[in-house]
């Protein structure tokens, strides 16, 4: 289990290297490249922070980026880790609590997701309402980690309902569809049989994959507010006759990218501003 200690000196070296935030951001796959918006930006690999994995994920770029966006101190993750690459629960969280340690108060949580609703097409977007853990894991287990939060953290709006009112209005702006859902967890990496997605949708699942819940967990513990937005980059097993392979889902991340970094511009545009406390 990692220590308080080891979180605060990863948490000091990206400090030292990118400093401090008030909005944290994690790109999915296929999403990289919003980061390059950013004023002022300073970046480190993950490889140079200490106790840090490394993602092993194609279209994962592996780094944090600070720098000022929409006048506001944001740090990007770009690329997360996951349990299907052999980490713990408290690597693939790690970053998350750096974050917090860092200052952010809010966290956007993006992913590429396979579309569960046959009402959703490939290249829609996805407000996620809620989620389903299907993973049988939770990152919270183990003793509490009392400095960052409680023992119980409520989940009852593990995405701010704030967040999500502004982000429609935002996309309703800029004439965006944003179709809403709750997102399921599964453990991967094997792409989910059509049988599975059946189950899921009797469940009540909009969207399938692979991450982002336990990023939640651990920002809600954290005392974070969560806004989390998918790509829906393919229809999941068996809602169309025809295979999934993770090349399509980097490829349809590349067509909406414009659409989706427009819709995070505005949705940082309309965040307000809130002072990191001290360390």
């Amino acid at each position: 289990m990692i220590t308080i200690k080891a979180y605060k000196k990863a948490a000091s070296v990206v400090r030292r290297a990118c400093g401090k935030a008030d909005i944290g951001i994690v790109l999915g796959s296929g999403l990289g490249g919003f980061g390059d918006a950013l004023i002022g930006a300073r970046r480190i690999a993950y490889s140079d922070i200490p106790g840090f994995p490394v993602s092993t994920v194609e279209g994962h770029a592996g780094e944090f980026a600070t720098g000022t966006l929409r006048d506001k101190r944001v740090i990007i993750m770009s690329g997360r880790f996951h349990s299907y690459e052999g980490y713990g629960m408290d690597s693939v969280t790690m970053p998350i609590r750096v974050m917090s340690l860092l200052g952010v108060k809010t966290l956007i949580l993006t992913n590429a997701a396979g579309g569960v609703n046959t009402d959703f097409a490939p290249g829609d977007l996805m407000l996620i309402t809620d989620y389903i853990n299907m993973s049988g894991r939770n990152p919270l287990r183990g003793k509490n980690l009392d400095a960052f939060g409680p023992r119980f953290p409520d989940m009852t709006d593990a995405y701010s309902r704030e967040l999500r009112a502004m982000a429609l209005e935002k996309a309703t702006q800029l004439n965006i569809t944003l179709q809403q859902g709750v997102y399921c967890w599964m453990n991967g990496p094997s792409f989910e049989t059509p049988a599975e997605i059946r189950m899921l949708r009797l469940l009540g699942a909009d969207a399938v994959g692979m991450s982002t819940v336990p990023e939640t967990i651990v920002a809600r513990h954290s005392g974070m507010r969560v806004l989390g937005v998918s790509s829906i980059t393919n229809m999941a097993a068996g809602v169309l006759d025809e295979p999934i392979n993770h090349e399509e889902v980097l490829a349809m991340g590349e067509r909406t990218r414009e659409k989706f970094s427009s819709l995070l511009d505005a949705i940082i545009d309309g965040i307000q501003e809130e002072a990191a406390e001290a360390l």
